[in-house]
């Protein structure tokens, strides 16, 4: 195996790979022109990590180079919470931030709540039929630790898009906020500065001259 196809569009391939697969789906799935994810597709059949067929690819699951990669990538990802976030792009699945996970987006990571260390809940909603697959995707990267999914299977949903992430609205997120407002108002406050929304609240101290 040559050495430079440990880089990151052959490691975004062996993520973003299914047991069985086209070439075309992977290459729409990690960014990558057709033209540069079939030379790297090419060179992880050399290493026996896929079975190529044409435009088909399958993943060879008992290489040991595989096995290798997935033990590694899951003991250096496992525990990054950014991670977390990013891969979903790569299971080629519809999905949206909500919940909590909405604020977060809406405000730029300004403001999260109900995590700690031990402990870290991503909530998203998941098309239903897309389930099997994001189920693949969590089971095949070992994404079961302190950080987790908190998925809701849903037939169909609307989501918009907020710094390139799907996320439920932000009228939405304002109404979810405003049903549990003892935990959201501070996030209430930096919604209405930030986007110009007028809904009344005002968290900060105010100063007054002494």
């Amino acid at each position: 195996m040559k050495l430079d196809v440990l880089n990151p569009h052959a490691i975004k391939i062996i993520i973003a790979a299914r047991s069985q697969d086209s070439i075309l789906a992977i290459s729409r799935r990690i960014g990558l022109s057709y033209g540069w994810t079939y030379k790297w597709c090419v060179e992880l059949d050399r290493a026996g990590i896929l079975k190529k067929s044409g435009k088909k690819i399958f993943l060879n699951e008992k290489s040991p180079l595989y096995k290798k990669m997935l033990s590694f990538l899951r003991s250096v990802f496992s525990d990054d919470v950014s991670f977390h976030y990013s891969v979903l792009k790569l299971f080629g699945i519809k999905y949206c931030f909500t919940g909590s996970d909405a604020v977060f987006v809406w405000t730029d990571g300004g403001y999260n709540i109900a995590r700690s260390r031990s402990h870290y809940p991503i909530f998203i909603k998941v098309a239903s039929s897309d389930r099997q697959i994001f189920e693949y995707y969590v089971k095949k990267l070992g994404l079961k630790g302190r950080i987790h999914y908190m998925p809701v299977f849903l037939e169909s949903f609307s989501f918009h898009s907020h710094n390139k992430m799907p996320v439920d609205s932000l009228d939405e997120t304002i109404v979810f906020m405003k049903k549990y407002i003892y935990n959201f108002q501070p996030a209430l406050e930096m919604i209405q500065d930030m986007y110009g929304k007028k809904i009344g609240i005002r968290y900060k101290e105010v100063k007054t001259n002494a």
